[in-house]
């Protein structure tokens, strides 16, 4: 048998060896290494929740109930435009409760100064309507007789439904606002009932802050909604003074909410990741911009300048450009990037954690290597730039510029000193395919 061979023409083999040599390459061992082409893609995945904080409180003697005369203190954090809630079952009731009007106690005064001293004119009595209104005292059955028809939760005016009489809540239940400092504060409640027509005990109680977005409280109605069947465990608390129900309902509902800004990625050879170094203070460079105002363009600008930094990317949500978290089931903001990098480079990136001051999600220790395919989420990291002093997350939001400070970048451990994140890969997923 005889081969016939074919010439190809010159044309054609010059374009199958260009071909050859784009998608393939030789690395020192002379392995076959495939095209250093990939993408990369940031994802929010954090599971927004409308509730920054939530707590307990109760009297600190031998007993949890607030008998005339004794008191109960909370302590949290809240940003300006935020406000604090709470309830208190009115104990020589059937289902009446302390609570302040929706959305809460006021903080901040409308010029930004934080509310401090006397606010028990914020507070109200409400009748959870499940319960037939008994004379008030001690001599009440729980208990009790129930509605035969349930009505909405309402305020209490003088009297309830039944016609029983009842001082203003402001005079039965002292509130009194210590600022802490930055966007610390705590509440003090006292029983005053005392030597009054309504003299009562009030039970331990649950207290809670929602997430702010720009002016916007997340949930207006944390634990209870005028006008509307008791519901979430109220009616344990209202009717017995248990916290247990309305405490799990808010567990379900408080959480992180925060959005990642546009994302600094950066392809680089050597064995310093250009963008930061855990023990050492902001290089003045633009990490500082990055991690207190989400602004990556400082230092995507001077990396562009740095020898050994190959590509240089800012990566923007096409819709919103900073990435937003997961809200009611929908899926988070995402960026990705067509990046240019093989085995020997260095892939890093850095996204600033919006509710904080100064904190920030990046790779940690030298990045990835350049041949890394798949899911990296697992080596992401949360940072302090050490640039401004430290706030609740989420409790900062429109409150005064934070104290500036000098300190060495580190890592934050979960919990941190304030609360406790979800984990890296519940907040960020980073792939490279």
């Amino acid at each position: 048998m005889q081969f016939v061979k074919f010439k190809l023409p010159i044309g054609l083999l010059s374009m199958i060896s260009v071909l050859t040599f784009s998608s393939c390459s030789k690395d020192d061992d002379g392995e076959m290494l495939v095209n250093d082409t990939a993408t990369i893609t940031v994802e929010n995945v954090i599971e927004s929740k409308p509730l920054t904080q939530f707590g307990t409180f109760q009297n600190t003697g031998s007993s949890p109930v607030m008998n005339p005369g004794e008191s109960a203190s909370f302590t949290f954090y809240a940003g300006k435009g935020q406000t604090v809630s709470f309830a208190a079952m009115y104990g020589n009731s059937n289902d009446l409760f302390f609570a302040p009007a929706n959305p809460g106690i006021r903080l901040y005064q409308n010029n930004g100064d934080p509310v401090t001293g006397d606010v028990s004119s914020q507070i109200r009595l409400w009748d959870n309507g499940t319960r037939v209104n008994e004379v008030p005292g001690s001599a009440v059955t729980h208990p009790g007789t129930a509605e035969t028809n349930v009505k909405n939760v309402a305020e209490v005016t003088g009297t309830d439904a039944q016609g029983h009489a009842y001082l203003p809540a402001s005079q039965l239940l002292k509130a009194e606002i210590t600022h802490e400092g930055g966007t610390k504060f705590t509440l003090k409640l006292t029983n005053t009932s005392g030597g009054t027509a309504n003299e009562t005990p009030i039970s331990a109680g649950v207290w809670a802050v929602s997430h702010i977005s720009g002016t916007t409280l997340l949930k207006q109605d944390p634990i209870f909604s005028p006008g509307k069947p008791s519901a979430n465990g109220l009616t344990d608390l209202a009717e017995t003074g248990k916290t247990t129900p309305l405490e799990q309902y808010l567990t379900g509902i408080t959480g992180s909410n925060s959005a990642f800004s546009p994302v600094l990625v950066v392809v680089y050879s050597g064995n310093d990741n250009p963008i930061f170094k855990i023990g050492e203070n902001d290089r003045g460079q633009g990490l500082k911009e990055l991690s207190q105002q989400g602004n990556a363009d400082v230092l995507a600008a001077f990396l562009k300048t740095k020898s050994g930094v190959k590509q240089v990317f800012v990566l923007k949500d096409p819709a919103t450009n900073i990435l937003q978290p997961r809200i009611n089931g929908n899926d988070g903001g995402k960026a990705s990037q067509v990046i240019s990098a093989q085995k020997g480079d260095r892939i890093a990136l850095a996204t600033m954690y919006a509710q904080s001051n100064d904190w920030f999600i990046a790779a940690t220790n030298n990045g990835v290597d350049g041949s890394t395919r798949g899911d990296i989420s697992s080596i992401m990291g949360l940072f302090d730039s050490g640039t401004l002093e430290s706030s609740f997350p989420g409790a900062h939001i429109g409150a005064a510029p934070a104290q500036a400070e000098s300190q060495p970048v580190q890592q934050l451990a979960n919990p941190n000193q304030f609360n406790t994140l979800p984990s890296l890969p519940q907040m960020i997923k980073v792939t490279i395919q």
